[in-house]
């Protein structure tokens, strides 16, 4: 055997163990015909670049788990995928078109720029999934997914058609977040809340003083609103009629009484836009009052607005408040007042509230479950959406990780609406409904005719016609709805449309539901609680049985990482200077749910302690070479057995009794979430147990003729055992060292030492 370098180099390892790994074809569980079902799919990573440090943690817990389980002998499959991650793709598109060309997507036609989008998310993927591998996720290739693919496409199609004859799918119109930047909707779980500093201003409206940091959506308030608990405002009754001067003149208001009102913020009454505000909006459903739009699509101020028609909104405030001084109407300006806007977290334009005739999922609308899976809820059975997502997590059928998020997950599920799946943009999954004799308005997604619900027109005999399918109606006339699917749809069905589904597949039956769903605390409700909406209701099974959420990494001052504030750091860079395994060990030192101050400082400890492995071995291996020549399996295990408890040395049973107990800790450990606790045990064993303590005692002893053969078998049992304990934290490092000790084996299908 050649001699070993003093020092270990990762450059020149891990691409040859990649290749290794591959060409063994051991990612893939139809190689393995026994064992139980272990499954687990990695979180698309969304086809907008590349990979962050965020997703470095994720493929580092995932392939913990799944290395660990696939040692265990379970039959592991662990699936790959990419999300085409509708809004955001084309924004990226259409921000670097304006950056490098000037152009927007009018320039182009749809088609046109349909392929500048699919072109760049599939360069983005091929990016994304060579930075997977170079992470070491053992991942089967050959079941890689896509959210846009045809199997996906088929899944997403079948899903819509499926969920619309349950008619939990409706078309109706209902207040949504509409962007005007992008010109679509998004859900409630993509917008983001920024702090603004801005003026606070007090217009007199009638009797009544009225606050607002937005003068400029006031043009249609005619209804003012206060607690009916107020004693300042009891002289006036819910549903009275008084005539105020407004904006562009006298109107009549009407007084109502709600119990919503917060007596305590500024005045204790309010006007309400109930066309533009969710809580507005809910006042005035609640009871039955007029809803008339002031804002366009555009965000400029409609004909309401009089002399102010077609201005946009983000301009023409300062005019209407010197117009409404001038009228003696504004009392007073509170300077320097923060508030929270809501903008799209997928393009950072800001949202302004639209009502508009949109597709829809109904949270609340009991439907029967032809088959049903989940404990207490028969086959036959009727729930909404809402009980069945709290159901499953409320009986422990799923157990979410830690605990302190089943709170947090309720809440979210207490205060769900009816989620809606309709955007705007050329990019994603057509929505498979088909219209003819229909006044219906392409690009816009409304009905131009009627504002009537989905049903009603199925009803219309040989007049509005609808068709919802998977092909193409037959026949002339049909238009395909314009709008797309919500992305978080088709994610939503990624643990068992990746198996195969809508087929009855092998794969479905032996691995759904998945043992796991390992991903942030950020998108437990973007995605995690979808997942369980989707699986739920068209399954009638749970998607899997353990959710783990890990935290956020932060850059070192804790900041969300951003390219905005250039903390952005990529993988690539560190693994480059320092080597997959010192990232990847360095990752997992935090516990579930907390986020990570990141510092390479604390990548470079674990290159030295990847450096502390490689001498370690160099050691036992040079002072073991006629061992390792007789190339007998487990003969280190065998010798040992048959040794009297007497004939080693103390410093023998101490290192023997410190690699039992790491063993059952980290498996332990492991089962249990624990991945910081169980690095650092395996940590402190190799470091201090074995390389401190034990190699120093054994430089005497193997000088000694008594004890030296029983030393080199003990220092080989404790290397590889020591190997194959750290091997999913750190698979290059330990692969190649596995491969110098002559085994003529894998160190990734080695069996996971017993306690």
């Amino acid at each position: 055997m050649q001699e070993l370098s003093k020092t270990y180099d990762h450059t020149l390892v891990e691409k040859d163990i990649n290749a290794k790994w591959e060409q063994a074809q051991i990612f893939n569980p139809d190689q393995q015909k026994s064992g139980a079902p272990f499954c687990m799919v990695l979180p698309p990573a969304n086809v907008t670049g590349v990979l962050h440090i965020g997703h470095a943690l994720t493929v580092a817990i995932q392939d913990i788990i799944i290395r660990f389980r696939r040692m265990q002998g379970f039959r592991v499959l662990h699936i790959p995928g990419t999300d085409h991650a509708a809004i955001a793709t084309q924004a990226k598109v259409e921000a670097e078109l304006y950056k490098k060309e000037k152009k927007t997507q009018r320039d182009f036609s749809r088609e046109e720029f349909l392929k500048l989008v699919e072109q760049y998310a599939a360069n983005s993927q091929a990016t994304i999934l060579n930075q997977l591998q170079q992470l070491g996720a053992s991942v089967d290739w050959s079941r890689l997914a896509y959210t846009l693919d045809d199997k996906r496409t088929l899944a997403v199609q079948t899903a819509f058609k499926r969920l619309f004859e349950l008619e939990l799918i409706y078309r109706g119109s209902r207040l949504v977040n509409w962007d005007p930047k992008l010109q679509t909707n998004v859900s409630d779980d993509e917008i983001e809340w920024k702090e603004e500093t801005t003026n606070f201003y007090y217009f007199k409206y009638g009797p009544f003083i009225i606050g607002t940091t937005r003068p400029e959506t006031k043009f249609g308030d005619k209804y003012v609103v206060m607690n009916p608990k107020d004693s300042r405002y009891f002289s006036y009754k819910h549903g009275q009629k008084i005539e105020v001067e407004w904006i562009n003149g006298s109107i009549t208001a009407t007084i109502i009484k709600d119990d919503v009102i917060d007596m305590e913020f500024g005045t204790g009454v309010m006007t309400i836009t109930p066309a533009h505000d969710a809580t507005d909006y809910d006042i005035a459903k609640r009871h039955g009052l007029d809803i008339e739009p002031v804002i366009d699509l555009r965000g400029c101020l409609l004909p309401i607005a009089g002399e102010f028609a077609g201005q946009h909104i983000s301009k023409v405030r300062s005019a209407i408040v010197e117009k409404m001084q001038k009228k003696g109407l504004l009392t007073r300006v509170e300077p320097n007042y923060i508030h929270r806007i809501a903008v799209n977290s997928r393009g950072a334009g800001i949202i302004e509230p639209q009502i508009r005739e949109q597709w829809f999922i109904a949270v609340d609308k009991p439907f029967r479950l032809a088959h049903s899976e989940i404990a207490g809820i028969p086959s036959g059975a009727e729930k909404t959406l809402k009980q069945l997502m709290r159901h499953v997590v409320e009986s422990g059928q799923i157990k979410i990780i830690p605990a302190r998020f089943v709170k947090t997950y309720f809440h979210w599920i207490d205060n769900l609406r009816d989620w809606c799946i309709s955007r705007q943009i050329v990019f994603g999954h057509k929505i498979p409904v088909w219209y003819r004799n229909v006044n219906y308005e392409l690009g816009i997604g409304n009905y131009g005719k009627k504002n009537q619900e989905i049903n009603e027109l199925r009803n219309q005999e040989n007049k509005d016609e609808i068709y919802v399918g998977i092909e193409a109606p037959k026949g002339n006339g049909w238009t395909q709805d314009a709008d797309t699917l919500d992305t978080w749809f088709s994610s939503g069905l990624w643990t068992f449309s990746t198996l195969g589904w809508p087929e009855n597949t092998a794969d479905l039956k032996l691995f759904h539901p998945n043992a796991v769903m390992e991903t942030g605390y950020d998108i437990l409700f973007f995605w995690v609680a979808r997942m369980i909406l989707m699986s739920c209701g068209l399954l009638g099974q749970i998607p899997f049985q353990t959710v783990y959420l890990h935290g956020l990494v932060r850059d070192a001052e804790r900041q969300k990482m951003s390219k905005s504030k250039g903390n952005i750091i990529d993988p690539l860079d560190v693994m480059n200077k320092y080597g997959t395994d010192a990232l990847r060990f360095a990752l997992v030192h935090t516990t579930g749910g907390t986020d990570m101050a990141f510092t390479e400082d604390r990548v470079k400890g674990m290159k030295y302690f990847a450096n502390k492995l490689w001498n370690v071995s160099r050691f036992i291996i040079s002072n073991t070479l006629d061992a390792l020549a007789k190339n007998e399996q487990n003969q280190e295990q065998n010798a040992l057995a048959n040794k009297p408890a007497n004939a080693l040395t103390t410093a023998d049973q101490q290192i023997m009794e410190k690699l039992k107990t790491v063993t059952a800790e980290m498996t332990r450990d492991i089962e249990n979430f624990r991945f910081n606790s169980a690095s650092q045990a395996i940590y402190q064993f190799v470091w201090h147990e074995l390389a401190d303590k034990y190699i120093e005692a054994s430089k005497a002893q193997l000088k000694d003729e008594a004890l030296a053969d029983n030393t080199k078998h003990l220092l080989l049992y404790c290397l590889k055992q020591s190997l194959k304990l750290l091997h999913p934290f750190m698979p290059f490092i330990t692969e190649h060292i596995w491969g110098l000790l002559q085994t003529n084996t894998l160190l990734v299908i080695e069996q996971w030492p017993k306690e």
